[in-house]
């Protein structure tokens, strides 16, 4: 097999957990194929750059090898080879999250009767 479409092989090699997820990012525009967007049939080859979302982060790999099967995690990362400068980017972005979500400081418990009073008192102070 030389060519498989590009919804069965971002599933092949676990992208999306369905096809049909995976339909649905090609159609809104999420995946590009040589930089180019592409339809869900379009055939894939190695050698090809794919760029996808996968969670908060946006993947762009080389296609090393086709699959229309889904296999197992190690299986399905040997097909393909993620580029430089998006790991690099992935890395920094995930940083990034890191510190925001350290500087958001989520409150210990709700606040107890005396605690509303005051939140109440604030806002009736800042409406005036």
């Amino acid at each position: 097999m030389d060519s498989v479409r590009l919804d069965k092989w971002l599933w092949a090699a676990r992208f999306f957990k369905t096809r049909a997820l995976a339909k649905k990012a090609i159609e809104g525009g999420k995946v590009e194929v040589d930089g180019a967007r592409a339809k869900t049939s379009k055939s894939l080859s190695p050698g090809m750059l794919v760029r996808a979302p996968q969670g908060w982060d946006i993947w762009e790999v080389e296609v090393l090898a086709v699959s229309e099967q889904r296999r197992g995690a190690p299986e399905a990362r040997a097909l393909y080879q993620e580029t430089a400068e998006s790991q690099v980017r992935r890395e920094a972005e995930a940083e990034a999250r890191r510190q925001a979500n350290q500087a958001f400081q989520h409150p210990f418990k709700r606040p107890d009767k005396r605690a509303r009073r005051q939140i109440t008192r604030f806002q009736r102070e800042q409406g005036e």
